[in-house]
């Protein structure tokens, strides 16, 4: 029986599921990052040291799509092993605010606003795209 990891050992990230509406109708916000190989994903990123949760979710958002957000309802959850250690990632449904540059330019390669049928198409895990038939609504 193995025992199981101290909070210490979990990896904390939050993410957002960025939503606008456009003339094309209700579209989400998709990154395509470098660090683990050409990859189309949710933003997302860890929680710093004394950060809450939600406060991450937005902060990622901002760096990763250039955007500020509005946080809205939970949106889900993945856990996944990253080398052996459990990696649990919160989202939150977000309205856009406004749109800018992209800060992380490192990792971050191109964004991109798709309808929630293109980004089930487009995102590389079939965890993050389990989210978005909740994530397809935005209340205040």
């Amino acid at each position: 029986m193995s025992t199981p990891p101290d909070d210490s050992n979990v990896i904390h990230a939050a993410g957002g599921i960025l939503w606008r509406t456009s003339a094309t109708g209700r579209e989400l916000k998709i990154i395509r990052r470098t660090r683990y190989g050409l990859e189309w994903a949710l933003p997302k990123g860890k929680v710093d040291s004394g950060e809450s949760w939600t406060t991450a979710a937005l902060r990622e958002v901002a760096e990763e799509t250039g955007c500020t957000a509005r946080i809205g309802l939970y949106g889900g959850s993945q856990v996944y092993l990253v080398q052996g250690v459990p990696k649990v990632v919160l989202y939150w449904n977000m309205e856009l605010i406004s749109e800018g540059p992209v800060a992380d330019t490192k990792e971050v390669v191109e964004t991109r606003w798709v309808s929630a049928r293109e980004a089930s198409s487009l995102l590389t895990h079939t965890s993050e795209r389990a989210l978005l038939p909740r994530g397809s609504g935005f209340s205040a």
